[in-house]
């Protein structure tokens, strides 16, 4: 039973958290928990969602595990840091020193270790929110965000950081941004890529990517473009 201490008029006004976690029963369980201590929770089952939700209307905190199928909590705290203003709190199993400095080097703001009361959880929620509130962090101030330009050929992030693209990278990418985060299953990006279905080797798909969010990182871009696990690829930016 959740203690009557912690009371809705601890949150003057409520934070919009999303909590990202690929286990049903315990996102569930956070999720019901978290909005009866007058918290706004939306639970989320990776990254791809997540991306989308934010992209719509940003929350104030994100609550990650780190071992999501598809793009892991480290790498999704690594992209909203590196570009957003949002308080980042990781509740995972992974308890090692290790993976606790890990996960506030890249970026977390408290680091929970699983089982996690809920009430804990809400209290580490409201203090960081305050913290935020109180230092006064501005939200970033809005972007034309990723798109192609030059006929396509150039990926460009909003801040100013352009990346050439291959012919490969531009059919793949132009692909993506037509579905606006959705995503697209191989066979649909084989196809864009001018490929036959049946002879292509769908492990070059990967190659592909790879090989564009190495060229992505030495230009300091964070690509938002996700694997998802059983069905392709989305581009959540």
């Amino acid at each position: 039973m959740i203690e009557e201490g912690f009371k809705r008029n601890d949150v003057a006004i409520a934070p919009l958290v999303y909590l990202v976690d690929d286990d049903e029963d315990f996102r569930e369980e956070m999720v019901l928990g978290l909005s009866s201590l007058g918290l706004n929770v939306h639970g989320f089952d990776g990254a791809a969602s997540l991306y989308r939700a934010y992209a719509a209307r940003p929350s104030d905190i994100v609550i990650l595990d780190i071992g999501l199928d598809g793009e892991d909590g480290l790498s999704i705290a690594a992209h909203l840091r590196a570009s957003q203003s949002v308080g980042i709190v990781m509740a995972t199993a992974r308890g090692s020193i290790d993976d606790r400095v890990g996960g506030l080097r890249t970026g977390a703001d408290a680091y929970l270790v699983k089982p996690i009361d809920v009430r804990e959880l809400a209290a580490t929620v409201v203090a960081l929110n305050n913290r935020l509130n109180r230092l006064g962090i501005p939200s970033p101030p809005p972007t034309p965000g990723w798109a192609l330009v030059e006929g396509g050929w150039v990926l460009t992030d909003g801040m100013g950081r352009r990346l050439r693209l291959t012919a490969a990278e531009q059919r793949l990418l132009g692909r993506l941004f037509i579905e606006h985060g959705k995503t697209v299953e191989r066979r649909a990006l084989v196809e864009a890529l001018g490929e036959d279905i049946y002879d292509f080797n769908y492990a070059h798909l990967d190659t592909i990517v790879s090989r564009l969010r190495r060229r992505a990182e030495k230009s300091d871009m964070v690509l938002p473009l996700h694997a998802i696990r059983g069905k392709g690829f989305a581009f959540a930016g």
